[in-house]
Formats: C-alpha cells, sequence, structure tokens
C-alpha cells in the first residue's frame, strides 16, 4: 500500500488529544478510521485515501500521566488546502476512544512548501555570497588588472643614465619630473604617460638638456626631501612646481589627488618669489652703486655753490622720469585685467619694466617681498587698499606705478592707480 512520508507531502495537520483515562496509541487510531468513516464522502475516506497516498502515515504520540493520556496526532497530506482542512476538521468530532471521554484540537494546518521556500531562498544566498567572494570577478576588476598590468609595462627608460620614464617622455613636449620609479608607476596607472624620474636629489647631468628642450613640471612629495628635489632643479630651466599634499607621497596619491595637485602648480618664478629664494633676474646688486654715485657727485656741488643744490637733491627724490610717463591705454587694459584677475585673492603681482608678471605673492608678505627683491620692479598690482607703509616701500624701491582696488595714502614718485581709475 502507497504511503506517503512527512518529506513528500504538502501539509501536515497538527492536532492536540486529551483522554481522561488511559490508552494505547493503536486506540486512537482505530478511533479516528472508525468515527470518520462514512462521514466524509467516499472521496475523503480516510481509508481510501490513506490506500491511494494521499493521505500518509497517521503518527500519535500518547503520553499518560495523573490516570489521564495526554499527546499529539500528525497527519501529512497531498491533498489540497481545502480538502486538508476537511480532514482536519473532522478529527475534532471525536469523542470517545474506547471506554474514556477524549478531546482532539487542531493546532495548525502546516504549509511544507513555506519552510522548503525560505530554505531554498536562504541556501541561494549562501551559495550567491560564495561565488561572489571566492569565484570570477567581474569585468571591471578584470579590466582594472589588465590595465594596470599594461601600464606597468609600458615603464621604459630614458637617456644615458637609464632613468624610469613613461612611453610618452621622449615624443611629449610637456614632461613631469619625478622622484624616483615608483612615482613613475602611479602616475602611469592613472594616464600620465610623460613623468621622468630623477632619482633623487642628486639630479643626473642628462636631465638639464631635458629640461632645455622641454616644457618642465617638477613634481615632489609633500616633505622635506620634495623641497631639497625642487632646490636642486631650480638650477635648470624648469617652468611649474607642484607638490603633493603635505606628509604624503606621489607614489600613493590617488587619480582625484594627482589631478587637484597638477591643477595647484604655480611657475618656477613665482616659487622662488613666495619661497624667499635667490632670483638672478630680478636681483642686479652691480645697479645699486651706479644710483648711488649720482647722490655723492651732487652733494659735493652744493657745498661750493649753494645755488644749484636745491634742485639736484629734488630729482633723485621725486624720480620725475618715471612720474612723468603716462600709461598707455594699452598698458591700462593689461593692468586692469591683472586686477580682475585677483578680485578675490587678497593677492598681488610684481611686474617688471615690460609689464611682464614677476611673481604672484599673498597680500600679507608684498611688502616683505619688496623690500627683499629691492630693485628690478616697475608695478605692483594689489587686491587690497594702498596704504602708507606700501606707498613708501614701493618708492624706497623706485617702483613707478601702484595700482589697488583703492587707495588711503598718496606718494611723491609713484603713480597711483585705482580700480575706478583702470576698469
Amino acid at each position: 500500500m502507497a504511503k506517503i512520508a512527512q518529506v513528500s507531502a504538502k501539509y501536515i495537520v497538527h492536532a492536540s488529544i486529551t483522554i481522561d483515562g488511559l490508552v494505547d496509541r493503536p486506540d486512537v487510531i482505530g478511533a479516528i478510521f472508525g468515527q470518520t468513516e462514512g462521514l466524509l464522502g467516499n472521496d475523503l475516506e480516510l481509508r481510501e485515501l490513506q490506500r491511494s497516498g494521499r493521505i500518509g502515515r497517521i503518527e500519535v504520540n500518547v503520553t499518560a500521566k495523573g490516570g489521564k493520556s495526554q499527546g499529539e496526532i500528525i497527519i501529512p497530506s497531498s491533498l489540497d488546502k481545502a480538502e486538508t482542512a476537511i480532514v482536519g476538521a473532522a478529527l475534532e468530532i471525536i469523542q470517545r476512544i474506547g471506554p474514556c471521554n477524549a478531546k482532539i484540537k487542531v493546532t495548525n494546518i502546516e504549509d511544507i512548501r513555506i519552510s522548503k521556500r525560505q530554505y531554498v531562498v536562504d541556501r541561494a544566498k549562501d551559495l550567491l555570497k560564495t561565488m561572489v567572494d571566492s569565484m570570477m570577478p567581474d569585468s571591471q576588476e578584470l579590466s582594472d588588472e589588465v590595465s594596470h598590468s599594461v601600464r606597468v609595462m609600458e615603464v621604459t627608460e630614458w637617456g644615458p643614465d637609464r632613468l624610469a620614464a613613461g612611453p610618452g617622455a621622449e615624443e611629449g613636449e610637456e614632461i613631469i619630473l619625478v622622484e624616483g620609479r615608483a612615482d613613475v608607476v602611479n602616475l602611469l596607472k592613472h594616464g600620465f604617460k610623460n613623468a621622468v624620474s630623477v632619482n633623487g636629489t642628486s639630479i643626473p647631468a642628462s636631465v638639464k638638456d631635458l629640461c632645455h628642450e622641454k616644457v618642465v613640471t617638477v613634481f615632489v612629495d609633500g616633505d622635506r626631501g620634495g623641497d631639497l628635489i625642487i632646490k636642486a632643479l631650480m638650477e635648470m630651466e624648469i617652468d611649474f612646481v607642484c607638490k603633493a599634499p603635505d606628509g604624503k607621497e606621489v607614489e600613493e596619491l590617488t587619480m582625484k589627488e594627482i589631478h587637484k595637485s597638477i591643477r595647484a602648480k604655480i611657475a618656477a618664478e613665482q616659487y622662488k618669489l613666495e619661497g624667499g629664494m635667490p632670483k638672478k633676474a630680478i636681483d642686479r646688486p652691480a645697479r645699486a652703486p651706479a644710483r648711488k654715485a649720482p647722490a655723492r657727485t651732487t652733494r659735493a656741488p652744493a657745498r661750493t655753490t649753494r645755488t644749484r643744490a636745491p634742485p639736484r637733491e629734488r630729482a633723485p627724490r621725486a624720480a620725475p622720469a618715471r612720474k612723468a610717463k603716462a600709461l598707455s591705454e594699452k598698458e591700462k587694459t593689461e593692468l586692469g585685467k591683472l586686477l580682475e584677475d585677483l578680485l578675490g585673492t587678497h593677492g598681488a603681482y610684481v611686474l617688471d619694466a615690460k609689464m611682464k608678471i614677476l611673481g604672484k605673492v599673498p597680500g600679507t608678505e608684498l611688502i616683505s617681498t619688496i623690500t627683499a627683491l629691492k630693485e628690478g620692479m616697475h608695478a605692483i598690482v594689489y587686491d587690497g587698499k594702498i596704504e602708507k607703509e606700501l606707498v613708501q616701500t614701493c618708492e624706497k624701491a623706485r617702483i613707478s606705478f601702484i595700482v589697488g582696488m583703492s587707495s588711503g595714502a598718496t606718494s611723491r614718485s609713484a603713480k597711483i592707480l585705482t580700480s575706478e581709475d583702470i576698469l
């Protein structure tokens, strides 16, 4: 006779049983079949359902205590929901088992498929997690790994000193000088193929020729070693300087940090001014005695011819040649553009006689910079108010033009222009 087990059933009927007396398991099963016989019709006759395998083996667990029996009835079913519920309800009509009164109560009809479905979902999650953690990487990871390997393989050697370099260093018009091979690899990894290493602070002689031929940007670590490399390279024809964030090395920077550092690069001339380094193009010590010599010659005749002394003494103080010279419209336009460029920065430009920018300095360091340079400056463009101390410093340095947002002082030798004059 075919009978279904719980593992192949769709539903399981759980019922509790209370009996006023002592009975055995066969007594309970006999009462179930006997008292439900003919109750539900031929289609739902328990014996026929069990014979056809639609009702499984009926399990009865009974324990005796204090002259009474209590237990549980379990019936597996492969019928549909309605038929299983009818079979469960039929159990509750049993009122006597043997000579004893009994009470049966269906406590639950369990859907086996729900528990199986939950097991399938939980197991599938575990399997998927295992696949993600230990099996094949996705396409992006494969692409990144291959790209990194190719870029590392592309590191070449440049020049007689066999310096580590990117594949674009030879044919490109611009190069980036870095400290070592690891820096070249990191820049190459993030798409910069024109990097060349200098192998520390001892700069090879071949790098000098490279600086002469190409536009050179020096990109160093944010530590004292980076400052020493910049100092050594300042003797060569470099064009721009940029540094990694403080305490970081170029080889450990992310793509965002690399781009941010390179965008913040400054001209080498400006780095000299801001760093307080000597600048041969500006410092002209030979001119200092030449300016002092006329003053001494004018004082000598003044002792013999007093009527001629006053005009000779006024000439160097008033600097009539510079004060009398008027700005052309082109020069005014250039100064206006420079002032607009400084808006909101509170910085200043230092210009030479050809209106070329010698450097850009913070406003707080403008006076000290002018004092340190002393000569070679022709004009100052300042995003701020022109005060008396600045004017006096510019007069001592023989600066012809002082351009600012506003003015609170006057000058005897320099021409003061405000934003209203040139914008």
